[in-house]
């Protein structure tokens, strides 16, 4: 008789890898399975993590992500791709969504299996990012939209809801602006070249058509006609629209230039009338501006770190988002879904409670005349008994005054369960540590809006320059000051259970800011715990800036906060690898085991035992 697996899940994965196999046609197809985000190479794809529980959603999504990505590997030709890819970031979004549109709906019309599984894959996806929560066109992603529009008219099949509310917002718009090119989609489906031709003029009549750059089917005809004299003619036309376009192109850049320069700010209109006049006269005013000093970098970690504005971020504390009513309904909300986890979390409380008040009253003074008999030392007293009598006395150990911030992600993949576990274990970890004399500071941060909010607006009506930096508006919330009592910000936390509240999370400036607070603090002693379950992610940001931009920010925060070593930095990662980012960190599969790696992790930064406390803190694992 064979032995049973260890790990209930095991035969689930060895059948699915097998089948994504078969159905990208690659055997050689390398399938795994991680707690970081999924994502595929060339000859590789990562799916998502199923546990030994092998829940329902599990199943579901590591199959329909398993066969969006095998489907994908099977119709897509990246040489093909390479031809017809746009050149502009929005251009390309549109034009990778709807073929990533393509090659499922390829699967989805002839196996009904695979079209079901990427259903759910889809619906989590947009639940995951919120979009069923949205009410505005200008929080949809339409690169996201213009996908479900091509995905629907292939398949004829019904969104997820989340995905659904997307495409509402966004099919008034789509079906006036293309007309009745969808008509022919099913012509062209299996074709990768006609359907890229397609998408192309679909991107054009979307509004981005400035984007696509030189048509790859116009420069073969160029090259079969090279030489020949019409082309001259054409050249001046040609040259000209060249022109008007390298000098659109250099506007934006330009006005970003003015923007940063901090001497323009110092030159009036009327200045500007005098320089069309005689632009000598404004050499010494420009010479004296180059004297004035650079403005301040944005990021102390890295320099080269951009905001293309911030005038609309914002610094709240959490009882400003809502009327007292509500916090006190959505507080009791919180406390109704977790009654259960109560006693767990108060039990790893009271034990991270006795090892703080144990090592607050634990030394002894020996031989003094006066105090406590000690009754250790009587022996000598009877071999001898002129010997006098010795007392000891207990003694306060110098416990430095200490601060300890947790920095919460309310991020909208933080949505559900492990939001409200991570508020109700902060709210009992605070009232714990405020019990022993530490200070706690309870800090979240995400973004105002989705998809960049103002700052996008702003960078769009500036034209749409270059290598904006960071394109969204950010909201960073102060539920618990250090210096509030917990009794007085109770309420507080529930604010995490709000509809709406979270979005999107640029972790790299939330931990520099809370970093500042705490550098300031008086406190001998400073730890700063962060709680996320993901990598930093603004698709607004990302779209116009390079794939790693949020990530390198957020390296370079890590490293600088190390280096200072004037707070102590640690980490959880719910379901996510941030040991690849914070040198003391632990990561967590399931979000049930959140309450017992925070206190264990904090409980080990007080360990008055150095060897037990590194080998807690040096370690790295996955739970």
């Amino acid at each position: 008789m064979s032995k049973p697996p260890d790990n209930p899940a095991d035969p689930f994965k060895k059948a699915l890898a097998e089948a994504t196999k078969v159905l990208a046609d690659d055997a050689e197809l390398g399938v795994s399975f991680s707690v970081d985000p999924p994502g595929r190479t060339n000859d590789s794809v990562r799916l998502p993590q199923v546990t030994r529980r092998m829940t329902r959603d599990e199943v579901l999504l590591a199959r329909g992500t398993a066969d969006a990505f095998a489907l994908r590997h099977r119709h897509h030709d990246s040489g093909v791709n390479a031809r017809y890819l746009p050149q502009g970031n929005m251009a390309r979004e549109l034009y990778d969504a709807m073929e990533t549109a393509r090659c499922e709906a390829m699967g989805a019309r002839a196996m009904p299996g695979t079209a079901g599984n990427i259903d759910a894959k889809i619906g989590a996806d947009a639940t995951r990012r919120g979009y069923g929560e949205i009410t505005e066109k200008a929080q949809a992603p339409l690169a996201a939209a213009a996908g479900y529009w091509i995905r629907q008219r292939a398949t004829g099949r019904p969104l997820p809801q989340a995905a659904q509310n997307v495409l509402d917002l966004w099919s008034d718009f789509i079906d006036g602006a293309t007309g009745d090119k969808g008509a022919s989609l099913d012509d062209i489906l299996h074709d990768q070249q006609a359907f890229a031709r397609l998408a192309r003029q679909l991107i054009d009549d979307l509004g981005y058509g400035d984007q696509l750059g030189d048509d790859p089917d116009r420069d073969d005809d160029d090259a079969q006609d090279e030489g020949q004299p019409e082309e001259e003619d054409e050249e001046p036309d040609s040259t000209g629209d060249d022109d008007d376009q390298e000098e659109a192109e250099a506007s934006p850049e330009s006005s970003q230039e003015d923007q940063q320069d901090p001497s323009q700010a110092e030159v009036s209109m009327d200045d500007m009338a005098d320089q069309e006049g005689a632009e000598e006269a404004d050499v010494p005013d420009a010479e004296q501006a180059t004297e004035l000093p650079p403005p301040n970098p944005v990021s102390e970690a890295d320099p080269d770190y951009e905001v293309f504005e911030d005038a609309h971020d914002e610094i709240v504390d959490a009882a400003d988002l809502a009327e007292p009513a509500e916090l006190e309904r959505l507080r009791a909300y919180l406390d109704q879904q977790l009654d259960p986890l109560k006693g767990a979390v108060s039990r790893l409380a009271n034990r991270l409670q006795r090892r703080l008040q144990a090592q607050q009253n634990r030394s002894w003074e020996f031989d003094l005349e006066e105090g406590l008999l000690d009754a250790g030392r009587l022996a000598r007293v009877v071999a001898n008994p002129t010997t006098p009598l010795s007392f000891k006395m207990e003694r306060d150990t110098e416990f430095r005054d200490t601060v300890v911030t947790l920095l919460l992600d309310n991020s909208g993949s933080m949505r559900g369960r492990p939001i409200s576990i991570a508020a109700i274990c902060a709210d009992v970890l605070a009232r714990t540590l405020e019990r022993c004399g530490v200070k706690v500071e309870i800090l979240g941060f995400t973004t105002r809006a989705w998809k960049g909010g103002q700052a996008r607006e702003a960078w769009l009506k500036a034209g749409r320059p270059a290598a904006p930096g960071r394109l969204n508006d950010l909201r960073h919330i102060i539920y618990k000051s250090a210096d509030a009592p917990w009794r007085r910000v109770r309420p507080n936390l529930g604010l995490m259970m709000k509809e709406g509240l979270l979005k999107e999370n640029i972790d790299g400036e939330a931990l520099e800011w809370a970093h500042r607070r705490m550098v300031n603090r008086p406190e001998a002693r400073k730890i700063l715990m962060v709680i996320s379950d993901g990598a930093p992610v603004d698709d607004s940001t990302l779209s116009v800036n390079p794939a790693n931009y949020l990530e390198k920010h957020l390296r370079d925060v890590i490293a600088m906060v190390e280096r200072r070593k004037a707070v102590e930095l640690l980490a959880i990662g719910i379901g996510h690898d941030v040991t690849r980012y914070y040198d003391r960190a632990v990561t967590i599969t399931d979000v049930e085991q959140l309450a017992g790696a925070m206190t264990e992790q904090l409980a080990a930064l007080f360990d008055s035992d150095p060897r037990a406390r590194a080998r807690v803190m040096g370690m790295r694992r996955a739970s």
